[in-house]
């Protein structure tokens, strides 16, 4: 290719090879002429532009004047470019010499290899930046173009392009490559006849060249129609979901979405989990520490708490009674929560303490553990924290009353169990109406008042992995911005691989964007005020109920369903990249249908704790954020005792009824053995005693009748 019809086609050139071979994909071509001025095609443009050299260019063709062929005349290869100045001038016996077209593009190995160069930095800085991997035969612009595009591998990038458009040349004219090749050969001709073929080898060989040229053409012509029926075969299905072939852009006017996806291959880079790194379930610290009920409860209420508990407590007794305090231990401290988890168990959250302890409708082992007097004064004297040195925390902490107790505690949850696939996100609300500075009250609840907390937990089995009290404003009086943003990246930090489910609280598209960064999915609702949805999306009115609109962009896919007349739901998703629609007689989307398997975590979390909860009345709000690390802790151990011993109790269905009542008696079952004058089993030691004080009176009574 003669250097003046490279510079006047090379806006046709360009356009064809972008075309051609990689698919008006967003790749940007860069090209150096031989007055060294640097033309690009970027992805968002087809025009073509003296630019200056791009450093991050994806993909670049670069042609420089052909060296002097004197050393390398009679094998046919050239010498690497690289060893060449980069001023030097092609020689004036060269005038029908080749230009040098080197091309590389990320991604395809087989390019690099088949041009026999690798690229060490970027290619437009320099043509020292080039490093020869073999020799490589010398190629003119035709047949590097002929090259590249037959030695790509054209099922690994999408083909449903739009109808191509012509390429026009700086005249103003359809450029053909063909033709002004033509061109080129006969001005070469007319300027120098003693460049024309001088034997008859030779022209047929041209002969050869031609007539795989036009083989060639053929059967791009045939991968053109191939390409544009599949095109309109992807129209059609954009129209049968009620699509728009126009993009779709945002009512911020920041995001541009296009109602036709984008594909697997095209977003593999964007998401590119195939799952957690580590095996779901009990990490190997809580299998080698779990040895029974009493133990995997300990891996979480450690003794570490018990200790600042007793502490607490202890000084804030000493302080209120003096010397007529009896300093509580460990065995105290376990059979009282032993005895919270057996109320819990026997469902007496709402009875009354002192009709527990009655001797003929209460439960035996509370009266065997511990006095009613003595269990309520554990309950008025339990505490967290140093409550003389509270004032001066409260003022940067509303939590100072419970905070180390409650940080302690938090850090063992995601220590001891490695989450599924599938990890939910959402608040929880734990019931109290008594005074606490940051009391919400949120009516869609049951309990409509209490103290709420942000919980991430593992969508199957509801464990909690990380827990957040929400203690109101900041001491500054502020509202805080992006909350729910901020609340999932806290909760989801150091997970990796997982796909996370919330509601449209915390859904948004930044927050996607983020949790790509760290690897993670997301799927979740997405409210209508939003700025970031286009408008197209929220319409209902004159749409198909049970339809469904879609709007993709490189990492996210947003979704419009019909459920009832004028009534959508929207729904964005970094884990689904296809319009894929069910089959079911609602013609759900799959992005709606994986939502509802997985929204109902925490929910879950809420039922089976509230069903056997160990909550009492109080109204101290440390002591019912407690009772919540202990419902919790709870259902935490069951979860690893289940998956540890899964033969233990098979055909049983009230396994977590069984298990807690179990935990119960063990942590009571110390305390009771240290009691004098009683036997070693807890139901006859109390039943003895109440016998023998109704014999006793009744006794007393007969005498002074009968005397």
């Amino acid at each position: 290719m003669h250097p003046e019809v490279c510079q006047k086609g090379l806006a046709g050139f360009l356009e064809r090879f972008k075309r051609q071979v990689l698919y008006g994909s967003n790749r940007d071509i860069s090209v150096i002429g031989d007055s060294g001025v640097c033309w690009s095609i970027d992805g968002d443009s087809s025009s073509s532009k003296p630019v200056q050299p791009a450093v991050s260019s994806v993909a670049a063709v670069v042609l420089k004047p052909g060296w002097d062929l004197e050393d390398d005349k009679e094998d046919g290869l050239t010498s690497d470019p690289g060893s060449q100045p980069a001023s030097r001038e092609p020689a004036g016996s060269q005038q029908g010499a080749a230009h040098t077209i080197v091309c590389t593009v990320l991604g395809a190995p087989h390019l690099r290899s088949a041009l026999g160069w690798t690229r060490s930095v970027d290619p437009i800085s320099g043509p020292n930046q080039w490093t020869r991997a073999a020799m490589t035969v010398r190629f003119t612009a035709a047949q590097v173009l002929e090259q590249i595009f037959f030695s790509f591998d054209q099922e690994d990038y999408s083909d449903s392009e739009e109808e191509k458009e012509v390429s026009e040349n700086e005249d103003g004219e359809e450029y053909d490559p063909e033709r002004e090749a033509d061109q080129a050969s006969s001005r070469s001709s007319e300027e120098d006849p003693e460049e024309a073929p001088e034997d008859e080898g030779e022209a047929e060989r041209e002969a050869e060249r031609e007539d795989e040229g036009e083989n060639e053409r053929e059967a791009e012509r045939e991968d053109e129609g191939e390409n544009e029926r599949e095109a309109e075969g992807e129209e059609e299905i954009a129209s049968a979901v009620g699509q728009r072939e126009t993009p779709l852009l945002s009512k911020n006017g920041k995001i541009k979405r296009s109602p036709v996806a984008y594909g697997r291959r095209r977003r593999a880079r964007a998401i590119c989990h195939a799952g957690p790194d580590e095996t779901p379930g009990p990490t190997a610290y809580a299998v080698s520490h779990a040895r029974d009920f009493v133990s995997v409860f300990r891996l979480f209420v450690t003794p570490a708490i018990e200790r600042i508990i007793l502490d607490m407590t202890n000084l804030h007794g000493v302080r209120k009674y003096g010397d007529g305090w009896r300093a509580m231990d460990a065995t105290d401290l376990r059979a009282y929560v032993g005895l919270l988890i057996l109320a819990g168990v026997y469902r007496s959250r709402g009875e009354a303490a002192a009709s527990l302890w009655d001797a003929e409708s209460g439960r035996t082992v509370f009266r065997a553990t511990m006095p009613l007097k003595v269990f309520h004064r554990y309950s008025r004297l339990l505490r967290f924290d140093d409550r003389q040195s509270r004032p001066a925390r409260l003022a940067t902490d509303k939590l100072a009353a419970i905070r180390e107790v409650w940080d302690l505690w938090e850090a063992r949850l995601p220590a001891l169990y490695n989450p599924g696939p599938d990890v939910t996100v959402d608040e929880q609300l734990v019931p109290f109406r008594g005074r606490c500075p940051f009391c919400q009250y949120i009516p869609r609840k049951p309990a409509k008042y209490g103290i709420k907390s942000w919980v991430a937990c593992d969508a199957k089995s509801s464990y909690t992995w990380k827990m957040q009290v929400y203690t109101g404003k900041a001491a500054s009086g502020g509202p805080e911005k992006n909350q729910g943003m901020r609340v999932v990246l806290d909760l989801t930090k150091g997970l990796s691989g997982r796909n996370v489910t919330c509601d449209n609280f915390f859904t948004s598209y930044e927050l996607g964007q983020r949790l790509l960064e760290r690897n993670l999915t997301m799927v979740g609702t997405v409210r209508k005020n939003k700025a970031e949805l286009p408008p197209a999306l929220l319409e209902s009115k004159g749409r198909q109920v049970l339809s469904s609109r879609f709007a993709f962009t490189p990492t996210a896919t947003l979704v419009s369903y019909l459920a009832k007349k004028n009534k959508n739901v929207l729904l964005l998703s970094t884990l689904h990249t296809e319009a894929d629609i069910s089959d079911r007689h609602d013609r759900k989307p799959a992005v709606i249908l994986d939502y509802n398997c997985n929204k109902g975590g925490v929910d879950n979390l809420d039922k089976v704790v509230g069903t056997y909860s160990c909550r009492r009345m109080t109204a101290r709000w440390p002591l019912v954020v407690f009772h919540n690390i202990l419902d919790v802790s709870c259902y935490n151990a069951f979860v690893i005792w289940r998956e540890i011993k899964p033969d233990w109790m098979p055909r049983k269905r009230n396994k977590r009824r069984v298990f807690l009542e179990q935990l119960g008696k063990a942590l009571v079952k110390p305390l009771i053995q240290r009691r004098q004058h009683l036997p070693r089993t807890e139901a006859a030691s109390a039943l003895v005693k109440v016998l023998q004080r109704r014999t006793r009176g009744l006794d007393t009574i007969r005498g002074r009748r009968e005397g």
